[in-house]
């Protein structure tokens, strides 16, 4: 049962493929097992480690209870689209347990019931109709009870989801590394993709000037570094976060559990490493939630407080906070992530996007879906999935999100956070105006002074300091870039440009 990633070389040379994939998360890499279980030849590159990316910093709730639920799917796509989303989410769940027990990852999988219960001022109305959409979506064995198995809370009613699932993301990719090594595909870490071109073959170039030709390559970036603009109108990213706190063994429910607030709460338990508890007497409460949209909030130390706030009111056993985190989710307007092929004339680039919150299943629906893609099956999930597709009855919300990328361009006219570099502090950024332009200026620990244009390499926002994350995040489409600029999050696929020092004034 081996669950330590295999040591993976750095890519130094051209290679010729079948499949390129770009990204080794959860989509990437389980397009890439299947794939290479079907006989085709892969590649997946990455610019940093497998899963070292968003897939790392999930909580890992695997599961068919939606995040924008049922009835609200059923309205934009019919009973149909939530029929097959439904059928979908369940199939992940069932092909990640398929895969970890034949290739014998140990990745802590396990199946797990999941609680949606009501946040105050919420009616049990809002579970009785999700149960009744849950139930045509084909969803036949969610019930609704009493209460939620806590006993250091009293939930009151509550929709059950029979048999979902958790595991560790990072311990399951490195068993799918191993499986796609053995079957032939090849992963190399450290290659960042500068540019993704469409043609016979289809070719992938990275900033060290190595070129991949493939027969089709697949973009599971997270957000699409390949696209322009299509597809960065149809979904908005957003900041969520995570605290992590050590209980006593059995003094909560193994189970996942959300409430209906907006945005909502999630909790799991998860395994703490043997090593850190050798007698196995605790386990990890991992809480969830106060999300933004990426670039428009600084104030992580709040949303941090007000989540811990809320879990000590309801599991009043937790002492310290042992872990804190964030992470990036994708929001589409339509509710349903974007997997196929890219919108456009491209005819040999697929992507996969969209997340909604339930990164896992969605990024296991892209390998099936990509799978069969590639290689010729039918899929009844194309449509549902597919990047091209129109959703008129989200009209609304797609000129809400679009209305709000709009008004980040007045940034260009305002003035700088500071007025000059000696007002940012060691290990903190600001953003300054410098005469016409703007330039994101990072003092790193030891007082020195890096200089980038605070312009957005995607579609030239201006860029805003994240303190928590030492991160200069784009608040249009979630461009995020490390303090130095050089690109953390898509859609940009380049650094922030380099600036001119200021010269001083001579006397």
């Amino acid at each position: 049962m081996a669950t330590d990633v295999p040591e993976l070389p750095t890519l130094s040379h051209d290679i010729r493929t079948s499949v390129c994939i770009v990204g080794a998360g959860i989509a990437g890499m389980t397009t890439a097992y299947l794939l290479a279980r079907a006989g085709r030849a892969v590649v997946v590159i990455d610019d940093g480690a497998i899963g070292g990316g968003e897939t790392g910093r999930t909580t890992a709730h695997i599961t068919a209870a939606l995040d924008d639920m049922y009835q609200k799917i059923e309205k934009l796509h019919g009973e149909d689209g939530a029929r097959m989303a439904a059928e979908s989410h369940s199939a992940a769940i069932d092909r990640i347990e398929s895969i970890a027990s034949l290739e014998d990852i140990d990745c802590d999988f396990e199946r797990v019931d999941g609680y949606l219960f009501l946040a105050p001022g919420n009616e049990r109305k809002l579970l009785e109709r999700e149960l009744e959409a849950a139930h045509r979506a084909g969803l036949s064995d969610i019930e609704i009870v009493d209460r939620a198995p806590l006993d250091s809370f009293d939930t009151g009613p509550a929709l059950c989801f029979p048999r979902q699932a958790q595991f560790h993301s990072v311990k399951y990719l490195n068993g799918l590394a191993r499986a796609i090594i053995r079957d032939g595909g090849q992963l190399f870490t450290g290659a960042h993709a500068k540019s993704i071109q469409d043609g016979e073959p289809a070719k992938v170039t990275t900033t060290a000037g190595h070129v991949i030709t493939a027969d089709n390559v697949v973009v599971a970036t997270h957000s699409p570094v390949n696209d322009w603009v299509i597809l960065h109108t149809k979904q908005a990213a957003y900041r969520t976060y995570v605290i992590a706190a050590r209980i006593p063994r059995g003094a909560v429910q193994h189970g996942l559990y959300w409430d209906t607030l907006d945005p909502y709460h999630y909790v799991r338990l998860q395994e703490v490493d043997p090593l850190l508890d050798p007698g196995r007497t605790e386990e990890l409460l991992i809480v969830g939630g106060e999300d933004h949209k990426t670039g428009q909030a600084d104030d992580a130390a709040e949303r941090f407080r007000r989540l811990e706030e809320w879990t000590r009111q309801r599991f009043p056993m937790i002492s310290n906070i042992d872990f804190r985190w964030s992470g990036q989710i994708m929001e589409p307007v339509d509710y349903m992530a974007f997997i196929g092929k890219n919108p456009g004339a491209d005819k040999h680039i697929f992507i996969a996007t969209g997340d909604s919150g339930n990164g896992i299943t969605h990024g296991t629906i892209a390998g099936m879906l990509l799978t069969d893609l590639i290689v010729g099956r039918k899929n009844p999930w194309s449509k549902l999935y597919d990047p091209s597709r129109v959703t008129l009855r989200a009209t609304r919300e797609f000129l809400k999100e679009n209305l709000n990328v709009a008004g980040q361009y007045t940034d260009w006219a305002t003035a700088g956070n500071v007025d000059s570099c000696d007002q940012i502090a060691p290990g903190t950024g600001a953003v300054i105006r410098r005469g016409m332009t703007k330039v994101a200026v990072y003092r790193d620990d030891q007082g020195n002074i890096h200089e980038r244009s605070a312009v957005c390499t995607h579609l030239y926002c201006i860029v805003d300091w994240n303190a928590t994350e030492r991160t200069w995040d784009c608040p249009c489409h979630g461009s995020r870039f490390d303090a130095y600029g050089g690109v953390v999050n898509g859609p940009a696929i380049t650094p922030l440009s380099e600036v001119k020092p200021e010269v001083p004034a001579s006397r």
